[in-house]
């Protein structure tokens, strides 16, 4: 359980399949595309057998509608329910070399902050061709969808998954802004009690909703907060992953020192799906819409 936290937490310190057509399946132009290390990587053709070493990157290639060309992806590839039954090469950390290469891809997709620099080098000695997408923000997320649509020649799938996109987040930023702005803390762990602060994709999530992180003056990503800190900060939602909201609800309210805390007072604890918030990738407006109907259950345009 610990190294499944590590590896997820890993991935943040570092998404829904979309019902979208297929544009052309004959072999794509030459094409060369700078990826998120600024490298310029030759596609000569289109990809027909692709590995992805990240979840998020894997929802965003089923996304883009280019799922019938993954061969490989980790163990933590689980969205949606076709990557369960793609081969596994592997968790974020480790990889089995000698499966990758005979599985003989096309091209590999890794990440900066879900990998490891040591990945990527062995991947190039070895002769593979690799591309990184390193999604942190919306913004991101965008160029990534758009870099793959391009790889792909899925560039029309690309441009509707993003208009349709931007179209959800406006709406949702539209009504965040007429509503009163409340204080929030994301916690990642307890045991030491680490929250997300402001350079991080879940604050993006936060915020986005109308919520004001109490955590964003940190200079820290993900800062330890002391239990009497997040007191005297004094959240009025306490936000947290986990499979059980029953389980996470009674950890927080056993903390003696948050008893008074207008967040555990007022039972505004918010349990949310870890996949679906720490994953930047193709689900990031699914879990905006989620967060500001949790935090707003009787908002008209967002019923809970």
């Amino acid at each position: 359980m610990k190294n499944h936290f590590l590896l997820l937490l890993a991935g943040i310190i570092l998404s829904l399949s979309g019902c979208v057509k297929n544009e052309n399946n004959a072999t794509a132009e030459h094409k060369v595309i700078t990826d998120d290390l600024n490298k310029n990587v030759v596609i000569d053709s289109l990809p027909k057998r692709v590995i992805s070493l990240a979840p998020n990157l894997t929802e965003l290639i089923y996304k883009i509608g280019a799922g019938n060309k993954l061969i490989g992806n980790t163990l933590y590839c689980n969205y949606p329910e076709e990557a369960k039954h793609i081969t596994k090469i592997g968790d974020m950390i480790t990889f089995d070399y000698e499966k990758i290469l005979s599985l003989k891809p096309d091209l590999v997709f890794i990440t900066v902050e879900g990998n490891v620099k040591d990945s990527y080098e062995k991947l190039l000695k070895l002769g593979v061709k690799v591309f990184v997408s390193n999604p942190r923000n919306y913004s991101g997320i965008k160029k990534t969808i758009k870099d793959f649509g391009n790889i792909f020649n899925l560039e029309k799938n690309a441009d509707q998954i993003i208009s349709d996109w931007d179209i959800r987040y406006k709406k949702i930023t539209d009504e965040a802004n007429k509503l009163p702005h409340r204080k929030a803390l994301f916690i990642i762990g307890l045991n030491p009690v680490i929250v997300a602060g402001k350079n991080t994709f879940i604050n993006e999530i936060v915020t986005t909703v109308g919520l004001e992180n109490i955590a964003s003056d940190s200079p820290l990503n993900y800062p330890i907060f002391s239990r009497e800190e997040v007191l005297k900060r004094d959240p009025e939602f306490m936000l947290m992953t986990g499979m059980s909201s029953d389980e996470v609800k009674d950890n927080l309210k056993g903390i003696k020192e948050w008893k008074t805390v207008k967040a555990l007072k007022n039972n505004n604890v918010i349990v949310v799906d870890p996949d679906m918030y720490l994953r930047p990738g193709s689900r990031f407006i699914d879990a905006i819409e989620d967060l500001f109907r949790k935090i707003n259950p009787h908002h008209q345009e967002y019923p809970r």
